[in-house]
């Protein structure tokens, strides 16, 4: 999920309560970015996610906040978070906001949350977080738990497809697709003579340049490193590229991809060092990096990074 504008809903402080959390997200934003540019593609995901706002009040449901291109949003129960769903990616499906035609990802999940302030943190919303994320463009995703929450008529919809293992219950548990079109006949079928458990929720990933620590994860998806005063992450060097280097979160693994005149240098967690040169690099659990010179250069590190699998809604 990428970062941008950030819209909260001020709401009851310090409260438990049990609730049905759901995240939608512009699937492919970044390509539309690149594609139309960054004015038109900004207008269009403005477009389609005040039309997924839109959708709250018919199912009792609450802005949380918005974030770049998707929502956070709080319903009552399984049943209206599940009904809201459903109608966003049909809206989303008939309108296509801007002329475009666009697609969103859906992850919910019902449980025990605590409301703070302006907004919402626990394992149930880590869970619906990660489901989101796992979700494919056009697909609605909520765990086993949730489904047998819902009314009789609206688990008929629900089939497992996947197994993950969730924060919530540290235990491998099925994950379900709600179906919302109509064309049953086209659905994959599943293979149940093969093994399908997808990765875990890939928590945050944590860097360290000196005294300074920066975290990327879903709520701050991409981190810039160079020489210019306006990256994340400013290394004023003159081997070090103006905007010299990017990290970003894809679903459950962190990439690193080179933008520079003299590539970046990845030492992995084994020991080896890989030059990155204008491509990207899946990241290790651990390890370090050097913009624009080799670990034979200046043994000393310039930036660390390491996996963390907590996350910063925890609590």
């Amino acid at each position: 999920m990428a970062g941008g504008r950030k819209l909260r809903v001020i709401m009851s402080d310090n409260k438990n309560d049990h609730l049905a959390v759901l995240f939608a997200d512009v699937a492919e934003s970044t390509e539309l970015y690149r594609e139309i540019g960054d004015v038109e593609a900004l207008q269009v995901i403005s477009a389609c996610l005040t039309q997924l706002i839109s959708v709250l009040p018919q199912h009792q449901g609450r802005l949380v906040k918005t974030m770049g291109d998707a929502i956070m949003c709080l319903f009552p129960d399984s049943d209206s978070a599940v009904e809201a769903a459903v109608d966003m990616q049909r809206q989303i499906d008939a309108l296509q906001p801007g002329g475009r035609s666009l697609q969103i990802r859906i992850g919910l999940h019902t449980g025990p949350v605590v409301v703070g302030g302006d907004d919402v943190y626990g394992d149930t919303v880590n869970v619906a977080a990660y489901l989101g994320d796992a979700a494919t463009p056009g697909q609605i995703l909520i765990a086993e738990a949730t489904a047998e929450g819902l009314r009789t008529e609206r688990r008929t919809g629900v089939r497992p497809i996947f197994d993950a293992v969730l924060k919530a219950t540290l235990a491998k548990t099925p994950v379900c697709e709600m179906q919302w079109r109509d064309d049953v006949a086209e659905r994959t079928h599943i293979n149940l003579q093969i093994s399908r458990t997808i990765p875990e929720d890939a928590g945050s990933l944590l860097l360290t340049h000196g005294h300074q620590e920066h975290r990327v994860d879903h709520w701050h998806s991409m981190l810039v490193m160079g020489r210019d005063a306006g990256c994340n992450l400013v290394v004023p060097l003159n081997v070090v590229s103006r905007r010299h280097a990017a990290i970003r979160i894809e679903r459950t693994q962190f990439y690193l991809v080179d933008h520079s005149i003299n590539g970046t240098f990845v030492t992995r967690a084994n020991g080896e060092e890989v030059h990155v040169m204008r491509r990207e690099i899946m990241l290790d659990v651990r390890g370090e990096i050097r913009l624009g010179y080799s670990r034979s250069d200046r043994p000393v590190p310039l930036i660390s990074f390491r996996r963390d699998r907590r996350s910063i809604y925890r609590v």
